[in-house]
């Protein structure tokens, strides 16, 4: 049996090289630290800070600075939020019913009626449509 001889070639099964997210997850990290295989570590520059989108000034904030103005949100005024209430209690409907009907949430038609919400054209023309009640000026 001196004559015979191997005539295939060793196969060798390995599994995938690691992902880049799996090479940065930190069992990963541990068991190549165990391995002794080389790891580096890089520190982002203001990584984890909220420097860059608070330190830059923009146009705007530099309007609002100069400006001398009391500068608030519009408000429902006060006929409006009568209007909404009076035409809500007239179809016998409570504030989580007509939320209800117009697709928005309680708290916004409780908004509207306490004086609280910014005024918001598409809403009001919902309460407009479910109410049948003209809410918004003399058109």
């Amino acid at each position: 049996m001196a004559g015979i001889s191997q005539d295939w070639e060793p196969v060798v099964i390995r599994k995938k090289a690691p992902t880049s997210a799996a090479r940065k997850d930190e069992k990963a990290v541990n068991a190549a630290r165990r391995a002794g295989a080389e790891i580096e570590t890089v520190k982002k520059s203001q990584a984890g800070t909220n420097r860059a989108a608070s330190s830059s000034t923009s146009l705007n904030t530099r309007k609002l600075d100069e400006d001398t103005e009391n500068l608030t949100h519009d408000k429902v005024p006060t006929e409006l939020k009568k209007a909404i209430m009076q035409a809500r209690m007239d179809k016998k409907l409570t504030q989580s019913q007509l939320a209800q009907i117009i697709n928005e949430k309680p708290q916004i038609i409780q908004e509207y009626e306490s004086g609280k919400a910014i005024p918001n054209q598409q809403i009001i023309a919902k309460l407009e449509r479910a109410l049948g009640a003209k809410l918004r000026g003399k058109k």
